[in-house]
């Protein structure tokens, strides 16, 4: 039961989103983590609970401005796609950490459908990617070195 202040039921809504956002990312740092990538189980939350996080702070202000959080989304995106270039290495011929990247990518869309309430977008996210990441590792060639 939520209280009788508006700003304390914005408050505990805004709480429940952020812990929902932490909660779907989990699964994805894991099976980062299992696989000993550069990121991992502390990485992955922190990006969804990130990105839930500055769509919410930056609600309040943006209200009836489309235009506006249509921005906040465009940096995110950028600055999420710039984290996760971080995580892709080059040795000699070989690249890797593209799926790590792309997994960090994904869990910024996570956080962002949280905040926008789009549960059910943020749901089929995480699971696809949990999906794609332990289902299909058997697809991937063994490593020959």
């Amino acid at each position: 039961m939520l209280p009788d202040d508006p700003q304390a039921a914005t408050m505990l809504g805004q709480i429940r989103d952020l812990a929902i956002a932490y909660l779907l990312a989990l699964p994805i740092g894991w099976d980062r983590e299992r696989e000993d990538r550069s990121a991992g189980l502390r990485t992955f939350p922190l990006v969804a609970l990130a990105s839930c996080g500055f769509l919410q702070a930056a609600e309040p202000l943006l209200t009836g401005h489309p235009e506006a959080m249509a921005r906040i989304m465009e940096g995110l995106i950028t600055g999420i796609g710039f984290v996760g270039a971080g995580a892709i290495i080059r040795n000699g011929g070989r690249v890797h950490g593209t799926a790590t990247a792309a997994g960090l990518w994904v869990t910024g869309a996570i956080g962002a459908a949280v905040a926008l309430h789009a549960f059910a977008v943020a749901v089929v996210l995480s699971v696809a990617t949990v999906a794609t990441l332990r289902g299909l590792q058997f697809l991937k060639p063994r490593d020959r070195s």
